[in-house]
């Protein structure tokens, strides 16, 4: 460890402990709370202020019950879910949201209940990361120095496995090295039958797993189960006989009484794990993939479930230290309101994906475009998401894009430039919206794979693909600089002819080739495109200048729009654009703030929280980063929509417009992404 002085010392652990858990502040409301975050289908969250006071609920609103009673000295306590078989609630004392994990905890009489809700989201470890199982840690311990009988009660209903809740379920046990498992799981095991986007998974089981003679547990009727627990039944009722029974006819559930024996000062720990194994995950151009984590198709879901159980302590410890590394992190590029928005962010950035192994064995990360069409691996929503990836793994954000490279290089897609999607999640065969994006698409494709390079130090990857690169850079080429009347990423607001910030991305996106075909010493076409990227940056500080900012399109004049494209000039080096327009844009934004936000540009009130806090990330001073980033905290703070974060939502009164649950907000790390830039030394030729 350095060295340092005493105060200095001290003021790092003031930081790194304010940091670790600012979420247990009084002001942070989150408008729903990460739960079980896996995948687009297992993504299960608490949208209200207390854990009991509904039932968990998957992102797209349908309920995905999880069911909690505490029972101390024989006297029942609720503290999750809406189960009317125990009326007395556990008060719950706090809530903590770190980047991994979800910290509730409860008072249910003379003992205290801590409920932690773990999912190792770790992007340095992909088969980890992709294993697709949580974590729920229970802690009691007494509050008057006296010891206590207390048990937990636990249970997840088979709404998890279906689409529509009068699907029929199926339901058995499975044999786990020193586990007790059950598993449910839909009757017909459709597997990838169903597209589409306000859809859950109806294939594969959930799979509920406990140490083995830490609990008795039941798989059948939730109701019966809660019952007997609240009766303070000797025993838990037998298992019901497998049969087809809809999800919700007398909600078929698995169900745990977990004993803590006496509780006295020293808190006593249970765990459990869930696990859903969706048997495969994405159907790519015609052939169907596993998820990441399986080595090959004979690895059982069972193997994966003994592996989770070996490695339970040493991974809570592993997210603990990431978690308080992320958030220290976060701290030095901007305030406790920064490093809040950057942890609600993170686990559903992550889970908004699935990782499998490509059809070569590469690891291939496929985005869904939650609540917004339903897209698979959709470009500009890679963009956005971007930051988060770059700072812990690229070799993810790689696999954002190599689907968009191989649907060219392979023939299939035929047009100029980049594709827009490659299907409708979880089929991947080939682009599906209605209408391209090709300005939008190429700048995209070009920036990210610079940012690659610039990531690692190399620009091997970039060196793949270069002739596909070479036919978009030709594309902007002809067509970037003033766009025509087609889509960008923000098509919701309409189509634009001749709109500025798509033209700074086409310009960026020019320099960024530049960039790469220097480090890959190509020294004549680097020198040609860098030329013509800093001739354009010239010719649009010109074009777009509208006195004190800049303009939304070239041809109106009274009109302005956020430049968030313009953030990727510093954060690549290419700097082809003055310094003064970033600061005069900045010194603008200030002016046109909300209650809860800064527009997206002068059209509409609405805003999108990522591109806000891209922009913020281009101000030169820590007060004027705040002052943008504030009104986003606000709305996520006071919004009345309690979903996931939308990252679509109207700065006059912070409410949802549209969007929920979606990767993009990944791109709340712009600023740690920027910072870190910063710190590099000045040698450094990245």
């Amino acid at each position: 460890m350095i060295a340092l002085p005493w105060l200095s010392l001290v003021c790092l652990l003031m930081v790194l402990a304010s940091a670790a858990t600012p979420t247990g502040a009084a002001d942070f409301r989150p408008p729903a709370v990460p739960l079980v975050t896996i995948d687009p289908y297992t993504s299960c969250w608490s949208t209200t202020d207390k854990l009991s006071a509904d039932w968990p609920r998957h992102w797209t609103g349908k309920v995905h019950a999880m069911c909690g009673f505490v029972r101390v000295d024989g006297m029942p306590w609720r503290f999750m879910g809406k189960a009317e078989e125990v009326a007395a609630e556990a008060a719950q004392l706090s809530l903590t949201v770190t980047a991994t994990q979800t910290v509730y905890e409860f008072k249910a009489g003379p003992v205290n209940l801590k409920v932690k809700f773990t999912s190792p989201l770790l992007l340095n470890d992909l088969k980890l990361m992709s294993r697709p199982a949580n974590y729920v840690t229970f802690e009691a311990v007494s509050t008057d120095g006296k010891a206590h009988q207390v048990s937990v009660y636990f249970d997840m209903t088979g709404e998890w496995c279906v689409n529509q809740p009068n699907q029929q379920v199926q339901w058995g046990r499975a044999v786990a090295e020193g586990l007790d498992v059950m598993r449910i799981g839909s009757k017909d095991q459709r597997v990838l039958a169903t597209k589409g986007d306000d859809v859950r998974i109806d294939w594969g089981f959930l799979y509920l797993a406990l140490p083995r003679d830490t609990a008795r547990t039941v798989i059948g009727e939730a109701k019966r189960a809660r019952a007997a627990f609240a009766a303070n039944s000797t025993a838990l009722l037998q298992d019901e006989p497998s049969e087809l029974r809809a999800a919700n006819d007398r909600w078929p559930a698995l169900s745990a009484d977990i004993d803590f024996g006496a509780v006295a000062d020293r808190p006593v720990s249970r765990h459990l794990t869930i696990a859903y194994d969706d048997l495969f995950s994405v159907e790519f151009f015609g052939r169907k993939l596993r998820a990441w984590w399986r080595d090959d198709s004979a690895t059982a879901a069972e193997s994966m479930l003994a592996a989770a159980e070996a490695d339970y302590a040493s991974v809570l410890a592993r997210c603990d230290q990431f978690d308080t590394q992320l958030a220290a992190q976060a701290a030095r590029s901007g305030s406790p309101e920064y490093v809040r928005l950057c942890q609600l962010a993170y686990r559903q950035a992550i889970a908004a994906h699935k990782l499998v192994a490509g059809p070569d064995g590469q690891p291939l990360f496929f985005s869904k475009e939650n609540f917004s069409n339903g897209s698979i691996g959709t470009v500009d929503v890679t963009y956005p998401s971007a930051p988060l990836f770059l700072l812990y793994n690229p070799v993810l954000l790689k696999g954002m894009m190599e689907p968009i490279f191989y649907y060219s290089e392979s023939g299939k897609w035929t047009k100029p430039f980049a594709a827009h999607d490659v299907g409708t999640y979880p089929l991947a065969n080939g682009q599906t919206y209605p209408e391209d994006m090709p300005v939008e698409e190429c700048g995209n494709m070009l920036i990210l794979a610079a940012a690659i390079a610039d990531a690692e130090g190399n620009a091997d990857y970039a060196r793949r693909h270069w002739k596909v690169l070479t036919t978009w850079a030709e594309y902007l080429r002809s067509e970037g600089f003033d766009p025509a009347n087609q889509l960008c990423t923000d098509d919701f607001a309409g189509h634009l002819a001749h709109n500025a910030n798509l033209s700074i991305k086409a310009i960026i996106g020019l320099g960024s080739y530049a960039k790469l075909a220097a480090a890959l010493d190509m020294k004549d076409t680097a020198r040609d495109y860098l030329k013509l990227a800093k001739d354009l940056a010239t010719k649009w500080s010109e074009a777009a200048t509208a006195g004190d900012h800049t303009r939304l399109t070239f041809d109106r004049m009274d009109s302005w729009s956020q430049k968030y494209n313009l953030v990727w000039d510093e954060l690549l080096g290419l700097n082809l654009f003055p310094p003064q327009v970033a600061k005069q844009e900045i010194a603008f934004y200030l002016k046109q703030q909300n209650d809860y936000g800064l527009p997206l540009d002068s059209r509409k009130s609405y805003t999108k929280s990522d591109w806000i806090l891209w922009t913020a990330s281009m101000a030169s001073s820590a007060d004027d980063f705040q002052s943008l980033i504030h009104p986003v905290y606000r709305f996520v703070t006071e919004s009345p929509d309690r979903v996931p974060l939308t990252d679509w939502h109207e700065t006059t009164n912070g409410k949802m417009v549209g969007f929920r649950a979606r990767s993009v907000v990944g791109g709340y790390y712009m600023k740690v992404l920027v910072d870190s830039r910063r710190a590099r030394p000045a040698a450094d030729s990245r």
